[in-house]
């Protein structure tokens, strides 16, 4: 470090005042550092280490036709399967909603990733961020002959949006720190693909550069998703960028070819016989990067600047006697190939990707606005990984990655913010495991997984210190910070004095349950018996959980002692402080099914009879109309059509004609709690613990849904054996939103 003592004296006087250094000081005190480097406001390489367990929602499984494995030639679904055709064991794929930052750091960190390696860790991960700053989330749904616009989430809206709160500095930091995440998961041999477009391709090249290294590049590839563009001024903008990096240098690729046609190949072969008197091609046998020397034809030769062989040792070997490497007059090795292989193996694919365009037709579409084509999808997987790989999308959108790496024969994990992204890939990947089924190829179960009431505890539980007082101290503010939020959100004012009721919002009292718990039937009866001593009518209790059964029976008691009881979900958006301040965050009455049994010889049936929900979304639209303009709104728990005509006349129409327009999806659970919940923790030793949460994990064994192909809903189940006694049958409704309810009928059939 060679500074004079002028800048030394100023350096230390503008330390001295709090006032920041010059940037040409930075290269004079680390010269030997003088590096392109990504600099931006906030920076920091600390990265989340926080371990949430996991909570098991759903697992989806299709009976196979019989107890046995269908794929007797792989070994790669060598699981056990039970006698209803269900996998018993082994690798269950899944999908898992929630921030990907924590699911990426608690895989990273938890007992998950145990179980990740056991099967050789994610070999490919494949992203396609949020990078357009002006995107809209909305998303068309379907109702009955009509349809209208589901906003995004508030949640997952501020969450993308809001990634560009500070411009290019947010998005680097929300991008980075999961990026390294996603580095840490990666096996040793492992890849990345990253899709972007004009908008942050300079940004992520960056970052990518600085964490995964420039010398693990291998390609920046070039997809054109769209045949012509006309934007005013420029030319059109027709491509996307994906750039693939590998973690080290030991990584698998293996070359794609698509076919060419022979007049087109003979009239190239016949261009090089005339002008080298060779009847092959001579190719090179060299990627991008940086590489050690081979033995070609008993001399060591390094590859060219900034290049490495395509093969190891081994293989060079093995062409070489098979004599397949063509020597220049320089001695430069090339890989010969002739006109009948060429022909059967066709062209191999460049990084420029023309041939792939996204379908706007066809039964892979779900309507999902960034939907891939899975033909892109197929390309990578199949390139960067093998049958049996863990595959791995943390922003899975529609799950076309998910649906690919299951008809190729790959594990996969998909996680998403978006609760009705995970809805739509639980359906696409239902209709992949019957393509499978149909066609006698065998699936994986998968199970959907979040960090649910998990991230709540984590929400009030990240307390610094060992001091047991202090902790009961900052636990006490924390609890009275929590409820001063949600009554915020409620636009409820605290109360004082009461044992159940911590706020009032106009006439009704207003109680909430417990954080980390569902309200139960005995905290309700608590509350009916503080409104009975103390004459309270009007009470609102708000919840995120709340004990299955509950509703509307308790309700019904309420109302026989003169009480009038609503139940209000919490959604996830009380937890974003810009939602509240906005007043954006939506509470909504707790949603009801109605089904009864059906009986037949020793089978049961579940038919559906009744579904009620209590939406509401833009119920003043009316106010923002202008003439000859029409919106839709949500009132009530029904959808509206809005107009206004040319005169300024309004009129009202409903599109929601049935309660079963509600319903997008339903599935059945033939034996509920049969299968208990266990979430797997580390304890303050290290050690991996297995603990029973009281919960049922819902095995989803029969389901009917809509698709935008086929509105058809069946509203009754099929036929199921059941067992003698008493059983216990779960229903789960999941509405045009992608809200899920679920009620429990207990049935007796037979004797005891």
């Amino acid at each position: 470090m060679n500074l004079s003592d002028n800048e030394i004296r100023e350096i230390t006087e503008l330390l001295e005042k709090g006032q920041p250094i010059p940037e040409k000081y930075r290269f004079l005190i680390f010269e030997e550092k003088r590096e392109i480097e990504l600099v931006w406001n906030g920076k920091t390489n600390e990265v989340s280490n926080v371990v949430l367990p996991f909570q098991t929602i759903e697992q989806v499984d299709e009976p196979r036709k019989s107890g046995v494995i269908t794929d007797k030639q792989s070994d790669i679904f060598s699981f056990a399967i039970d006698k209803r055709g269900r996998q018993l064991k082994g690798w269950n794929n899944k999908l898992i909603w929630g921030d990907n930052k924590l699911i990426l750091s608690s895989l990273k960190n938890g007992p998950l990733r145990d179980e990740i390696e056991s099967v050789g860790g994610i070999k490919l991960i494949y992203i396609d961020p949020p990078f357009d700053v002006g995107a809209d989330f909305s998303m068309k749904i379907d109702v009955g002959d009509d349809s209208f616009t589901k906003e995004a989430g508030v949640l997952e809206e501020l969450a993308y949006r809001d990634t560009w709160g500070k411009g290019a500095d947010s998005f680097i930091a929300m991008i980075y720190e999961r990026l390294s995440l996603m580095k840490d998961l990666l096996a040793e041999d492992g890849n990345i693909y990253v899709h972007c477009d004009w908008r942050v391709n300079n940004y992520i090249r960056l970052v990518l550069d600085e964490i995964f290294g420039k010398n693990l590049f291998r390609n920046e590839i070039i997809w054109q998703r769209t045949g012509a563009h006309n934007d005013a001024g420029r030319f059109g903008v027709v491509h996307d960028s994906i750039f693939f990096y590998s973690k080290t240098d030991n990584y698998f690729f293996e070359p794609i070819y698509v076919p060419l046609s022979d007049d087109h190949l003979k009239t190239r072969f016949n261009q090089v016989e005339e002008s080298t008197g060779r009847k092959f091609f001579a190719g090179p046998i060299t990627a991008p990067g940086d590489g050690p020397p081979r033995m070609f034809n008993g001399k060591e030769i390094y590859p060219p600047k900034g290049r490495h062989w395509s093969y190891n040792q081994k293989k060079i070997d093995e062409l070489e006697k098979n004599n397949l490497i063509y020597y220049s007059k320089t001695g430069t090795p090339y890989l010969k190939q002739y006109m009948d292989e060429y022909i059967d193996k066709g062209r191999r694919v460049q990084s420029i990707w023309h041939d792939i365009l996204p379908s706007k037709t066809g039964k892979e579409l779900v309507g999902y606005p960034t939907q891939k084509p899975e033909k892109l999808l197929e390309r990578i997987i199949k390139a960067s990984s093998k049958k049996g790989d863990v595959i791995a999308d943390f922003f899975c959108g529609s799950g076309t990655t998910l649906a690919v790496a299951e008809k190729l024969g790959r594990k996969w994990i998909g996680s998403d913010l978006g609760k009705f992204a995970i809805h739509t890939s639980r359906k696409r990947m239902i209709d992949t495991q019957r393509l499978l089924k149909k066609s006698g190829k065998d699936y994986r179960a998968f199970e959907i997984l979040n960090l649910g009431k998990y991230e709540r505890q984590h929400y009030m539980s990240t307390i610094n210190t060992d001091d047991d007082k202090q902790k009961e101290r900052i636990l006490a503010k924390k609890e009275d910070e929590f409820t001063g939020m949600i009554l915020s959100a409620y636009n409820a004012e605290q109360t004082q004095g009461f044992k159940t009721f911590k706020g009032k919002k106009v006439s009704r009292f207003v109680s909430i349950g417990p954080i980390d718990l569902p309200v139960s039937r005995l905290f309700v009866e608590e509350i009916i018996k503080e409104c009975l001593e103390k004459g309270i009518t009007k009470v609102d209790i708000l919840g995120f959980e709340f004990e299955m059964g509950l509703f509307p029976d308790i309700q019904e008691t309420a109302k026989n002692k003169g009480i009038d009881l609503a139940l209000k979900c919490i959604p996830r958006d009380v937890f974003d402080k810009r939602a509240v301040e906005q007043n954006q965050v939506k509470f909504y009455d707790v949603a009801y099914v109605e089904a009864v049994p059906r009986f037949k010889d020793s089978s049961v049936a579940i038919e559906l009879t009744d579904f009620s929900v209590y939406y509401n979304q833009d119920e003043n639209i009316e106010k923002t109309l202008k003439k000859n303009q029409s919106k839709i709104k949500v009132q009530n728990g029904q959808i509206i059509k809005v107009s206004v005509d040319r005169d300024g006349h309004l009129k009202q129409t409903p599109i929601t004609k049935s309660w079963t327009d509600w319903i997008d999806y339903w599935s059945v659970d033939y034996d509920y709690e049969s299968k208990k919940e266990y979430v797997r923790e580390k304890n303050e030793e290290g050690e991996i613990i297995q603990r029973n949460t009281g919960n049922f994990i819902f095995e989803n064994e029969w389901q009917s849904f809509r698709t935008k192909r086929n509105r058809k809903l069946d509203l009754i189940s099929a036929y199921h054996p059941i067992k003698r006694g008493k059983t216990k049958i779960a229903v789960k409704v999941v509405d045009i939103f992608g809200n899920d309810t679920m009620k429990v009928i207990e049935v007796k059939f037979g004797g005891k």
